[in-house]
This record gives C-alpha cells, structure tokens and sequence, in this order.
C-alpha cells in the first residue's frame, strides 16, 4: 500500500495541537505501517500558504480535512471542534 500524504497543521499555544499529534500518533501506529507525516506550524514563516486556511489542530489525508469539514479559517484560530478522534484518523487513513 502506497503511503498517504499526511500533514498536521497547528500552532504551538492551541491546547488541541498536543492532543491531535498523539492521536495521529496512534492511528498511524494501529495501522502498522510505519508511515510519517509532515508538521506545518502556522505561526512560522515556512509554512505554505496552502496549509493557512485550515484552524489549529488540522490532520489532512491527501489535502482532505479527515473531519470532512473541509477549511474555511479566515484568521488563525484554535478549531471549535478540538482534535479529530483517533478513530475518525483511523478510518480517514484505511
């Protein structure tokens, strides 16, 4: 199987940020297939313009919001809905 294109988005200060790394952590884990994603902190000036329309903390499976919430952030901001669940991970990944 093909890895996916995994990305986090997050800013350090957005108390989501810890939990939603964790749970990525462990979805990718359950899995078992040893594959990484990428981390864009969207206080840094690296970070693509592509990943600062999305809220803090933000998983994309192949540029898709795995809450199929899509992005729609106008500022940066900590998403009202929290970290996505290591079983909505889970099932965004399989």
């Amino acid at each position: 199987m093909r890895a996916p294109r995994i990305d986090l988005v997050y800013f350090e200060g957005c108390p989501h940020a810890i939990l939603a790394r964790e749970n990525l952590r462990t979805a990718v884990e359950a899995l078992g297939f040893g594959w990484t994603w990428s981390e864009w902190d969207l206080m840094s000036e690296s970070t693509p313009q592509q990943f600062r329309r999305h809220g803090s903390p933000t998983v994309l499976v192949e540029g898709r919001d795995v809450t199929g919430e899509g992005h729609g952030a106008v500022a940066m901001a900590c998403r009202a809905d929290g970290a996505p669940s290591v079983e909505v991970i889970t099932a965004a990944l399989a």
